[in-house]
């Protein structure tokens, strides 16, 4: 197997990063490119074995790091995000063929919010401090103490922005870490250990290990010398990875997908609805926060429907690397089975394609809006990931709240209303983790992330992300000479 492999004329290493150096498998996987279905390589396959040397690696590096002053900890992110920064047209290329995400949106948003991820948590972690507070004359200190090695489970769908979102507060916490990357896209990955490495992150402090699913998973989720596990994917592989931490206690933070409803009332302003709706096709419909459930009142339903259809027939679709291009293909044959199933299940059982409904050339779906569903349908309560979205009609604002909440997610939510009353009474009643109003997708990194329901555990983000990758101590002080009167 070749150590390293050329994707678009950026060197790639196919092998782990344990302990600062590259560590081969005997056995490997094949990574393929959902663009036109090349293959890009053979990556180095890991299971138990690599998942013990990286979590060992961590283990022994953990002490010193996490010792490190924060100013230092913060000065080397900073350099990685230097690192990031200078390669951005390597990480975005390399990043689209390998996942089939726009290039455009890689150089121009993507990337470099991975280097963003690194400075707001360096930054962050200079100003994380607590009050001191008194109780009855003792003194009350909080702190934030380094929990120890983390291991980090990243998606396929967005892979190095994910990862670093975990990355950076875990390392800037004081914790050292091993990240899993997802084996449909592993590369960028292995671009951030060398830029880690480059910028003088002590070895064994970030470990990356590819593999396929359980084979090392159960591995890295049950290793007793782990202390903190944070996951982004689907609901059935969080509850493999609850009971496999449950032994060790092993704290967890997941952030599971979802259903997400976008609600669009009568004062809505129609374009912008529209527009809010046509945006759920980004990233070929591969974004956990998708509103894929199209909410409209009754009186708007037609004309909103009519717009959609007008809008949603402009978009292009083809090469992810093409500028013009605004819709690329799915991750995998495999997903794109998935998507293919879903629909094809729908219009069975009734359902009628306003929008698309069907497969394109390779790993493309057309983009696909659905009309005529029941509330109960598999196509309204399961997430599909990929370019499909649903459109269901409400009589009025209760019915439109009971809809939105009517599955077993919770992780977002988008409201389209030019009445800024009824937009604060919706989103109290919505069940979820963000609420846009008449906005999609604007993330400030120091506001909590995460889910409800089945959509999640826990939050991360500002200082939410402190404390889950610390351990919270209060330090009791005594006042002076409170022994002499009660020794």
């Amino acid at each position: 197997m070749p150590e390293k492999i050329s994707v678009a004329g950026v060197s790639v290493d196919t092998r782990h990063w344990i302990g600062g150096e590259r560590v081969a498998s005997g056995d490997t996987f094949t990574d393929s490119s959902p663009i036109d279905g090349s293959l890009l390589g053979e990556i180095s396959r890991g299971g138990p074995a690599e998942a013990d040397a990286a979590v060992g690696a961590a283990r022994e590096a953990f002490p010193a790091w996490a010792a490190t002053p924060r100013a230092e900890r913060a000065r080397v992110l900073h350099a990685v995000a230097d690192g990031v920064e200078k390669r951005i047209e390597e990480l975005a290329i390399v990043e689209t063929t390998d996942n089939g995400a726009l290039l455009r949106s890689h150089r121009r948003g993507v990337m470099p919010r991975v280097a963003h991820n690194f400075r707001f948590f360096a930054d962050w972690l200079l100003t994380l401090d607590h009050e001191d507070f008194e109780t009855r004359g003792h003194t009350n200190h909080v702190s934030w103490d380094p929990a120890g090695p983390c291991v980090l489970i990243t998606p396929w769908n967005a892979p190095l922005m994910l990862a670093t979102w975990k990355v950076a507060p875990a390392l800037a916490a004081g914790n050292t870490v091993v990240l899993k990357p997802a084996e449909w896209s592993p590369l960028t990955a292995s671009l951030l250990a060398d830029i880690a490495a480059e910028a003088g992150l002590p070895a064994g402090v970030l470990n990356v290990v590819q593999g396929y699913g359980s084979e090392i998973g159960d591995a890295l989720t049950s290793h007793p010398d782990v202390r903190r596990i944070s996951f982004t994917g689907s609901v059935p592989t969080a509850q493999r990875i609850a009971r496999s931490a449950a032994a060790n206690l092993t704290p967890l933070s997941l952030e599971l997908g979802g259903k997400s409803p976008l609600l669009v009332f009568a004062d809505a302003d129609l374009d912008l609805a529209v527009d809010l709706a046509v945006e759920q096709y980004d990233n070929a419909g591969q974004v956990c926060l998708a509103a894929t459930r199209i909410l409209v009142d009754e009186s708007v339903a037609e004309e909103f429907t009519r717009r959609f259809v007008e809008k949603a027939g402009r978009l292009r679709q083809g090469d992810p690397r093409d500028e013009s291009t605004d819709i690329g293909p799915t991750i995998h044959p495999r997903q794109l089975e998935k998507i293919d199933g879903f629909v094809r299940r729908a219009i069975a059982a009734g359902a009628r394609a306003v929008v698309g409904g069907h497969r394109g050339n390779g790993q493309y779906y057309a983009p696909t809006l659905l009309t005529d569903v029941a509330q109960d349908s598999e196509i309204v309560q399961e997430e599909v990931f990929g370019p499909v979205l649903t459109l269901q009609t409400f009589a009025d604002e209760d019915e439109a709240v009971r809809l939105a909440n009517d599955t077993r997610f919770g992780l977002a939510a988008t409201v389209a209303t030019g009445d800024t009353e009824r937009a604060g009474r919706v989103t109290a009643r919505l069940v979820a983790g963000t609420v846009w109003v008449n906005c999609f997708f604007v993330r400030d990194l120091q506001a909590p992330f995460g889910g409800s329901r089945q959509s999640g555990v826990g939050r991360e983000g500002g200082t939410w992300s402190f404390d889950f990758y610390c351990d919270l101590k209060n330090t009791v002080t005594a006042p002076k000479g409170w022994n002499d009167n009660h020794g």
